[in-house]
């Protein structure tokens, strides 16, 4: 067989139960692909974006959801380094990528603050439009199980608000169209063990701002590895801990929650307490 052959019947056969229907369990709980959908599927390059990549040219063979797809990889100023490295595994895993060039490293470049969050909005928005011009409804970004149950105690410690990573969600800038996390349900040990497996070699960091932050400096990056360390401590006395936190945000109990707000609206448990 060749390479891309014999990764994807390991996603099949020996990541069944940990990755492919993992996959497929979030695709139907959360209704995330439809018949007549054309989706772009968004490669950073990294191992969490291909392996999506790797599923969803599995689904469309096996599944009988008619859909067509579209694997973009947004250039956002990648050293030259990254850039073929993420050229060579497209070719490797046959994933025929369609790359296009942004300037979003250069211009936020000269942000002093919150440059990651700008730099997200940026490359989301730059997603949305060219998979738009493509005749796309979707956009389909890598996230798994970990960074769902990070980003809650992220928004909780940091953030003082209770705030999930959603599975789905409509575009508010761009009209008809929708982002999907078909990876949600896949944790980030399989992910690792799937490219151990096959022995692959991916782009950790791509920012070229910040190319140091897999090692932890100050930042965004710093947070969610301070997060992954609290829930490795925590599992070390209750190893289901993170399941917890992904089922808690599935079972909130609106009894007990003293206030919430839709949009711009806050709401308060007192409002109908004497009722």
């Amino acid at each position: 067989m060749e390479k891309y052959e014999e990764v994807e019947r390991s996603i099949v056969k020996k990541f069944r139960k940990t990755i492919w229907s993992q996959f497929i369990s979030a695709i139907k709980e959360y209704e995330l692909i439809k018949d007549g959908d054309k989706i772009a599927v968004c490669i950073s390059g990294g191992k969490d974006s291909i392996l999506m990549a790797k599923c969803m040219q599995q689904l469309q063979k096996y599944s009988d959801i008619q859909f067509e797809t579209e694997y973009l990889v947004m250039d956002p100023g990648y050293n030259d380094i990254n850039r073929q490295l993420i050229i060579e595994n497209a070719e490797l895993l046959n994933i025929p990528i369609k790359m296009f060039k942004t300037q979003i490293y250069d211009i936020v470049a000269n942000v002093e603050e919150t440059p990651c969050y700008l730099c997200a909005r940026m490359r989301r928005g730059y997603l949305y439009k060219y998979a738009q011009e493509l005749g796309c409804n979707k956009i389909s970004l890598g996230h798994h199980f970990d960074d769902v149950i990070e980003t809650v105690l992220m928004s909780t410690l940091y953030a003082a608000e209770f705030k999930t990573m959603m599975p789905k969600l409509k575009s508010t800038n761009h009209e008809g169209m929708e982002l999907i996390r078909p990876m949600y349900k896949v944790r980030e040990e399989e992910i690792l063990s799937w490219k151990k497996h096959n022995e692959l070699q991916f782009i950790k960091c791509a920012c070229r701002l910040t190319e140091n932050c897999v090692l932890g400096d100050d930042g965004i990056g710093s947070k969610r590895l301070e997060m992954k360390a609290l829930i490795k401590k925590l599992k070390a006395s209750n190893p289901h801990i993170d399941q917890n936190i992904f089922r808690s945000i599935h079972n909130v109990n609106l009894e007990t929650i003293i206030g919430y707000k839709i949009g711009d609206e806050k709401h308060s448990f007192l409002d109908d307490y004497d009722n």
